[in-house]
């Protein structure tokens, strides 16, 4: 398909574990990008008066483990729909007691333990992205509603296993508040690409280190999740409906530099 013959959509929601639809009747496009194919086919639909794209980041059967993900087809396949603003719903286990099973969560910054995985499109030129604030203020205001919490840290580790006692303590230790597989590179793949990208977190665990017990499990945090999904989903359509209509200055700034890539 030519880039003139494809449908658009200017805000994207890349859906974590479990979030595998999020509106009916909506269009298909599948894409080609210079960094493979992505996830899966890109659903375009209506939401809250905003064109707004949607795929889940583990493919639509679940198909890839977080450090298979094809992070940089994802969020270029976005951009070349002309999306701007991506919202990112994901899984995550916490840190800290009052971040419980159900507990929604806006997070303020990053940090990645992640290894191996390619994360820029920039792999010549001396091109050094601002990162200091890794989500967007203003995607992240439209998300905070009331009872959601504000701020924190997520911790993403490479994963598919989940955290040893000891490692999910030393989290706690750094004051972080959260702990997922899928939050880097996505976050700073969209900065790259001037996007403004927000994740909101659903807790579905009380990480290993945090509760005496068996330590976590895929089949209860899932178990959670589908407990929590139709609310979380509301959350979602929520904040796109107060979502900005334009992207913000700064996370749509490179600093004048010339990049090495062109953006589609």
């Amino acid at each position: 398909m030519s880039a003139s013959a494809l449908p658009t959509a200017d805000l994207a929601v890349i859906g974590g574990s479990g979030f595998y639809s999020f509106f009916e009747n909506a269009e298909e496009v599948a894409l080609e990008t210079p960094y493979g194919r992505p996830s899966g086919p890109i659903t375009i639909g209506d939401v809250a008066g905003r064109r707004v794209a949607f795929f889940p980041r583990h493919g639509p059967g679940h198909e890839f483990a977080p450090h298979t993900i094809p992070y940089r087809a994802n969020l270029w396949a976005l951009r070349m729909l002309g999306v701007r603003q991506v919202f990112a719903p994901c899984a995550a286990g916490g840190l800290t007691p009052e971040l419980g099973p159900g507990a929604m969560v806006v997070p303020d910054q990053l940090v990645d333990r992640t290894s191996g995985r390619t994360q820029t499109y920039f792999d010549g030129g001396g091109v050094h992205v601002s990162f200091a604030d890794p989500y967007c203020p203003e995607l992240r205001a439209s998300a905070l509603k009331t009872g959601v919490h504000d701020g924190g840290t997520l911790v993403v580790i490479e994963g598919p296993r989940f955290s040893t006692r000891a490692e999910s303590q030393w989290f706690a230790r750094q004051g972080w508040s959260l702990v997922n597989m899928t939050g880097h590179p996505e976050a700073v793949l969209a900065r790259e690409l001037e996007m403004c990208y927000a994740t909101i977190a659903l807790v579905t665990d009380v990480d290993a280190g945090i509760e005496v017990g068996s330590g976590v499990r895929s089949v209860d945090a899932f178990a959670e999740l589908q407990r929590h999904l139709e609310p979380w989903k509301d959350l979602v359509r929520t904040a796109i409906a107060d979502a900005p209509q334009k992207p913000c200055d700064t996370c749509r700034s490179h600093d004048g530099l010339t990049l090495p890539i062109k953006l589609p």
